[in-house]
């Protein structure tokens, strides 16, 4: 029998999209990348806009994973990315 996910955790086969109604946006003034939400605007740090720009809905947790290791291969992706999505999934940010 396969052994079923958490709905708490990520899945590897999960590919992450912008939820309905969030839309991501660069701000020239600010130079940062915003979450716009109803009612809310999120301002995002440091390259979290540019980990939110591979979750389009195609690339799965891995390939978000995989792509991010090549850009910054000193960098904790895989250990933080999938932290990060996870957290945004339960704010309802993600789906």
């Amino acid at each position: 029998m396969p052994t079923a996910v958490s709905p708490d955790s990520p899945a590897t086969s999960w590919r992450p999209v912008l939820a309905r109604g969030v839309v991501l946006r660069r701000d020239k003034v600010r130079d940062a990348d915003l979450l716009v939400l109803p009612e809310r605007v999120v301002v995002l740090d440091g390259s979290a806009g540019a980990v939110l720009r591979l979750c389009d809905g195609v690339r799965d947790l891995d390939a978000v994973v995989a792509e991010l290791a090549v850009r910054h291969p000193t960098a904790p992706v895989a250990a933080e990315v999938p932290e990060f999505l996870d957290r945004l999934r339960k704010e309802g940010w993600l789906r």
